[in-house]
């Protein structure tokens, strides 16, 4: 560690990074296939030595975040997904679903302590740390992230929060670790009932969203916080610096921007669904589809940190939807897409006229034609099973926000 960084590793040089992604992927995914019994049927076609580039490694099927609970109803506990039984691990976490994670004792099996070092925490420091130990990782994730910055943890837990006050008043730890919500109502709390709880000046949030009004807000009362995006499954994904300009991905994962309902990247700025390859030997996730939307920010953080950047959370990329009693999702609009070639995007937006279903398929293209636009029509009653209509416009017609199936149905 350095004053300014957690290791050396975030200010490479990005081909630098870029060759060391290349060079571990292939040991990852032979990894995966040869001790993981899953990923030996997903990736049974997939050569190893051959994953040594971004474009090789968009090639590979995506496994989803929706697919864990019929694998590991498949495959107790862990999908067949893991490269260690369920007795060689240290905990065994249960996330709402139920999703079982593994988890193992090491000095940061989540690699939570990038994102912690970057809000500030540092070795000596004591952290309150308010995410849930029962059964969920987050507790531990953070915990073993403070761990790796040389920090001492009181495992507030969530709940109990006159008890939490008052420890928080007699320890006086100098860090937060929690919601940013939670954080807002011990203030609240502290206040009325005559704490002095200011010795918490900086705090790693994450689990919700962190609107700019409650960051001044919190930063007003003498709390600067930055926030983390990381997942159950995943570990650290993306974290913010002092910067704060979005996200800087981290070092451990390698992640990619994808159209929702397919595995293929979009252009950079594009919103579409985060995917992650994560490097951890023991939870190989290939091409993990987490169901999140972001996009990749252009350049680099002023902070000095030199990763790619992903704008942060922007909502939730699974948007099926029912109309007229069947099931439409964003994979069906992909099939329709991948049958013209001249449709570069397309958004379905479905409605309710006079208390029936409608579907429009709004399409950007630069071959406008009514011979298109029938064609398309036909394609997307024979995929959906469902008769709808086709609006073609120009490229850049519609909104960047990774919208796939818009349903704006209103039934006051």
């Amino acid at each position: 560690m350095t004053e300014d960084y957690f290791d050396g590793l975030e200010t490479r040089d990005p081909e630098v990074r870029a060759e060391a992604l290349a060079q571990a992927l292939p040991g990852q995914v032979a990894n995966a296939r040869r001790d993981g019994a899953a990923w030996a049927r997903i990736l049974a076609d997939v050569l190893p030595d051959e994953v040594t580039s971004p474009e090789a490694l968009a090639a590979l099927p995506v496994t989803r975040k929706s697919d864990l609970t019929a694998l590991q109803a498949e495959t107790a506990p862990f999908g067949g997904l893991t490269t260690r039984p369920a007795g060689a691990m240290s905990w065994i976490f249960c996330s709402p679903g139920p999703i079982y994670e593994p988890g193992v004792r090491d000095v940061d099996f989540f690699r939570m302590g990038r994102a912690l070092f970057a809000a500030g925490f540092r070795k000596g420091d004591i952290v309150h740390n308010t995410f849930a130990y029962h059964l969920t990782p987050a507790g531990h994730m953070m915990e073993s992230g403070a761990h790796a910055c040389g920090c001492a943890v009181v495992p507030g837990g969530v709940g109990n929060t006159e008890q939490q006050l008052q420890a928080i008043a007699q320890i006086r730890p100098q860090a937060f670790a929690g919601t940013p919500s939670f954080l807002r109502i011990l203030l609240d709390r502290a206040d009325e009932a005559g704490l002095d709880i200011s010795s918490m000046a900086k705090g790693a949030v994450g689990g919700e969203a962190l609107p700019p009004s409650l960051r001044t807000e919190l930063s007003e009362r003498g709390v600067e916080v930055l926030q983390s995006y990381g997942t159950a499954d995943l570990g650290l994904v993306a974290y913010e610096s002092p910067a704060i300009e979005g996200m800087i991905i981290d070092e451990g994962v390698i992640v990619e921007v994808v159209r929702p309902g397919t595995g293929d990247p979009v252009a950079d700025g594009e919103v579409g669904e985060v995917v992650v390859t994560t490097l951890n030997p023991v939870y190989p996730l290939i091409r993990f589809a987490t169901g999140d939307m972001s996009a990749i920010l252009a350049g680099q953080s002023p902070c000095g940190r030199t990763n790619r950047r992903i704008k942060g959370w922007m909502g939730r990329a699974d948007q099926s939807t029912k109309v007229k009693g069947m099931f439409v999702r964003p994979e069906q609009i992909a099939q329709v897409l991948a049958r013209h070639d001249e449709i570069a995007k397309a958004r379905l937006v479905v409605d309710n006229i006079d208390r029936v279903d409608v579907m429009v398929l709004h399409c950007e293209t630069a071959q406008a034609g009514e011979a298109l636009q029938a064609a398309v029509t036909e394609t997307l009653q024979a995929v959906c099973k469902l008769k709808g209509t086709v609006t073609l416009g120009p490229p850049g017609s519609l909104a960047n926000d990774g919208k796939v199936i818009d349903d704006i149905r209103s039934y006051e």
